[in-house]
């Protein structure tokens, strides 16, 4: 009931003030379990993801979403308890494994769940290394694993900055990918490993992102300390990088044009 209040509301704000497009629609499955691995750029991205998706989905996020302090950050606990974000330490261990049980618990029922493979934000715009996690879950509960790219929310809303600022937000959704070939080596961390590496391919490829072969909390420990962030590796799994652009915002449709559903800022219900 929550979740559907506050697409009707805070969701309509949004749509009205970013003008949110979405190519790809037709990749999401209409019906049962679902894992979208989605880049992770900003805040919003968990703001924007949810609202262009036709089916209720929920997402693992970082603890520090729903202990926040102060005006904003008891507001930031508020909307993404009431959205279902199931809160993950990312210190690893017991809780990291509650949080991957739940959400098999809940492709198990048939729901649709987001999880961010790189673990924490870019620090830089760039795609970083994927954890294995994703590919856990995958083969755990026999998902496909939709690959999705968030464009523009790092523009809107760079690391330190509260209020996005207004710029329209992309949702580039890639085709379900399968994995029920490798079932029953959920414990071979090289399978693991190998189907990270394919499914940060797809992101990368859909992003148009530049890809870093280095953990994104490394990365930011890195930068903290003065330290480059560049490696040798061109793609995940160490694969050239195929030549694309990030996507842009599709142009609006001409009179008598009504355009296809992918190109419009009002993909999916309220």
């Amino acid at each position: 009931m929550f979740y559907r209040f506050m697409k009707a509301t805070l969701g309509t704000v949004l749509r009205v003030a970013y003008q949110p497009w979405i190519r790809g629609s037709e990749n999401l499955p209409a019906s049962g379990g679902a894992i979208l691995a989605s880049n992770h750029l900003a805040v919003i991205d968990s703001f924007f993801l949810p609202l262009m998706m036709p089916r209720e989905i929920v997402f693992l996020g970082k603890s520090d979403y729903v202990e926040g302090r102060g005006l904003r950050g008891r507001f930031v606990a508020w909307f993404m308890r009431g959205v279902g974000l199931i809160p993950v330490d990312r210190a690893g261990g017991r809780a990291s494994e509650a949080a991957l049980n739940a959400g098999l618990a809940r492709l198990s029922d048939g729901g649709l769940f987001g999880i961010y493979p790189e673990g924490t934000r870019s620090p830089d715009g760039r795609l970083y290394r994927g954890k294995t996690g994703v590919a856990r879950l995958a083969l755990e509960s026999g998902a496909p694993v939709v690959p999705v790219a968030m464009i523009g929310t790092n523009i809107a809303q760079p690391i330190g900055k509260r209020i996005p600022r207004l710029k329209r937000i992309g949702v580039v959704m890639g085709e379900p990918m399968d994995f029920s070939r490798y079932r029953g080596m959920e414990n071979d961390r090289f399978v693991l490993r190998s189907i990270t590496d394919e499914i940060m391919y797809e992101i990368m490829r859909l992003s148009g992102q530049e890809y870093v072969d280095m953990y994104a909390a490394t990365a930011k420990a890195r930068i903290a300390a003065g330290k480059t962030t560049d490696t040798a590796s061109d793609a995940p799994g160490g694969r050239v990088a195929p030549e694309t652009d990030v996507p842009s915002a599709p142009a609006p449709p001409t009179t008598g044009d009504p355009g296809s559903s992918d190109s419009t800022p009002t993909e999916g219900p309220a």
